[in-house]
C-alpha cells in the first residue's frame, strides 16, 4: 500500500528543473518519489521564507527530503519547518564554513551583483553558473536540465548561496558529495560519502551509483 511506502522528495540545483531527476529510479515497493521544482520568488523573498512555500509542496508526513547543491541548501531550510525522516544533500554545503573562498569573498565584496545575469538565455554561461562546468558538447541536453531562466530568480538564488548563514550541521544529515566538485570542492567539504571521480553534476552522470546506494542511506 502507498501509506506503507517511504515518500522521498528530490529538489534539484540552482536554475535547473527536476528533470535531472529522471533515471533516479528507486525499488517502488519500498519507495515513492516526488519531484520538487523552483519558482520564482517574490521580490524581496528570504530563503526561509521561500522554505516555507516550498513546504506546502510537501503532501506527505515525515518525508526524506533529497537536495542538489542550492537544493541542498533549500532542503535544510524546510526541515527546519517540517519533520523529516532524513534528510540528504548532494554536491551541496551543511554550513557556511564550507563554502569556497570565492564566494565568501564575493558575499564581503558584493562582487557577484556585477554578475552578467541578464545572459540567462546563454545556456553556456548559466551551466557556468549552476553545474560549475563548462559546456561544448550535449547542449542541448543541458538546455532541458536548465529551464529556469528568470534574471530575478538567477540573482536572488546567488544572493541567497554567497550570504547563506547556518554554522551548525542539522542533525543526522547525509551529505553525498563528489570527489571532483568544481562548484563547492571537497577541500573545503567535511563529514560526507564521497563519490569517487564525482563531479558537480553527478546526479545526473552517475545515476547508477545513486540507485544502488541511496535505498541503503534512506533505510539506515
Amino acid at each position: 500500500m502507498t501509506s506503507d511506502k517511504i515518500h522521498v522528495y528530490f529538489m534539484p540545483g540552482m536554475a535547473a528543473n527536476s528533470s535531472i531527476f529522471g533515471n533516479i529510479a528507486l525499488p517502488p515497493e519500498r519507495f515513492q518519489q516526488h519531484l520538487l521544482n523552483w519558482f520564482v520568488p517574490h521580490k524581496g523573498m528570504s530563503l526561509e521564507a521561500y522554505a516555507l512555500a516550498m513546504c506546502k509542496a510537501v503532501k506527505h508526513p515525515n518525508p526524506v527530503l533529497v537536495g542538489v547543491s542550492f537544493g541542498g541548501m533549500l532542503v535544510q531550510e524546510m526541515a527546519k519547518h517540517i519533520p523529516t525522516r532524513k534528510v540528504i544533500i548532494v554536491s551541496s554545503v551543511k554550513h557556511s564554513s564550507e563554502l569556497p573562498k570565492r564566494m565568501i569573498f564575493a558575499k564581503y565584496t558584493k562582487i557577484h551583483k556585477l554578475l552578467p545575469t541578464g545572459l540567462v538565455n546563454n545556456v553556456e554561461l548559466l551551466a557556468k553558473y549552476a553545474f560549475g562546468e563548462t559546456v561544448t558538447k550535449r547542449l542541448e541536453l543541458y538546455e532541458q536540465y536548465l529551464s529556469i531562466r528568470d534574471k530575478y530568480y538567477i540573482d536572488w538564488a546567488i544572493d541567497q548561496i554567497v550570504n547563506w548563514k547556518q554554522s551548525e550541521q542539522l542533525p543526522g544529515l547525509i551529505h553525498i558529495h563528489g570527489e571532483k566538485d568544481a562548484v563547492f570542492p571537497l577541500s573545503h567539504i567535511k563529514k560526507c560519502t564521497i563519490v569517487k571521480n564525482g563531479t558537480h553534476t553527478m546526479i545526473i552522470h552517475r545515476f547508477k551509483w545513486f540507485n544502488e546506494h541511496l535505498p541503503t542511506i534512506i533505510l539506515e
